[in-house]
């Protein structure tokens, strides 16, 4: 049985006055590769939104941002979809405090272009260079680190090639630095990925699966998933969302003010719900169980993508 992790003190004291920029560089036309500079814990900004909190203005954000690079977080991902997310995580990385300790250079930003609402999407190249700049703005920073086109499923293969063209141009006038593909149905990112790659002859440098590697669903793991996306020449493969969109919590699914949109059947809800008891009878909880099982795991099943401290051992799993 995992161990419940007690969180200890800490102090901004332990940090020097200014942290190290991240090793990026595009020296002789090359850039560095996104798997040796990636962090391999990203700090997901999904739920400051109305679908899963009521309120998350309410949410100390500020606070939650400034603990994550205290304990050593350097990578944010975010999306326009998120309602006010970027927003509130913009203004919490412009803080005085995070200015002046953590400057810009020092961590990643991830964000994402494509889906404007729950049934509207535009992978346009006008609109994906508007989308961009809106949030270079909302997120108070000259580039961005990495930019999602975000749930390709419900978009044509043409679409997803127009968008991540316009991307790429983008990446050549130094507003971003990486280009990446994220969605649901591992089938359909594997069939985007090698067309990119046929189409193109450059690899997409990511691709984000969220929900396909918990406790739950190891599906990522598998010859569907990073095995894959490895052979399309995938360089980084993040797993999002290891405690199954929030199912695997005590509390059960998240109800935030859209109400109950998670997909998960009854019967995989009560299965979580009694398997939730089980842990509470061992004096453990769910999620932090769900949450170093994903952890330990993915750092050698997701090895094939991966990120540093040495490359290609410490693949990403965004939280």
């Amino acid at each position: 049985m995992a161990f419940t992790p007690t969180e200890q003190p800490s102090s901004t004291s332990t940090f020097p006055s200014r942290q190290k920029p991240i090793p990026y560089s595009t020296e002789n036309g090359k850039r560095t590769p996104l798997s040796s500079i990636l962090p391999p814990l990203i700090f997901g900004t999904a739920t400051f939104n109305h679908q899963f909190n009521s309120d998350p203005f309410a949410l100390d954000t500020v606070g939650l941002v400034t603990s994550a690079l205290t304990h050593g977080i350097r990578a944010f991902d975010t999306s326009p979809y998120y309602g006010p997310s970027e927003e509130l995580l913009g203004n919490a990385l412009a803080t005085p405090f995070v200015r002046e300790t953590f400057p810009r250079a020092s961590y990643m930003i991830l964000t994402k272009v494509g889906r404007v609402k729950g049934d509207e999407f535009d992978y346009s190249a006008r609109w994906v260079r508007q989308s961009v700049q809106r949030s270079l703005e909302r997120l108070h920073t000259d580039y961005l680190d990495l930019v999602y086109c975000h749930d390709i499923e419900f978009v044509s293969a043409a679409e997803v090639l127009e968008a991540v063209t316009e991307l790429r141009k983008l990446r050549d006038e130094g507003k971003i630095r990486y280009v990446g593909i994220c969605g649901y149905p591992l089938d359909v990112l594997g069939d985007m990925a090698e067309m990119l790659l046929r189409e193109t002859g450059e690899p997409i440098d990511c691709v984000q699966s969220y929900a396909h590697f918990n406790l739950q669903n190891q599906t990522l793991g598998g010859p569907r998933g990073i095995e894959r996306f490895h052979k399309a020449g995938v360089d980084v493969t993040t797993n999002a969302s290891c405690l199954g969109m929030g199912l695997l919590r005590r509390e059960g699914v998240p109800i935030g003010g859209l109400g109950d949109w998670h997909p998960a059947p009854r019967e995989l809800r009560t299965a979580v719900h009694e398997a939730s008891k089980f842990c509470d009878s061992h004096s453990e909880k769910i999620e932090v169980i769900a949450i170093r099982w994903a952890l330990e795991t993915w750092v050698s099943k997701g090895a094939l993508c991966g990120s540093p401290r040495r490359p290609r051992f410490r693949p990403p799993l965004e939280a």
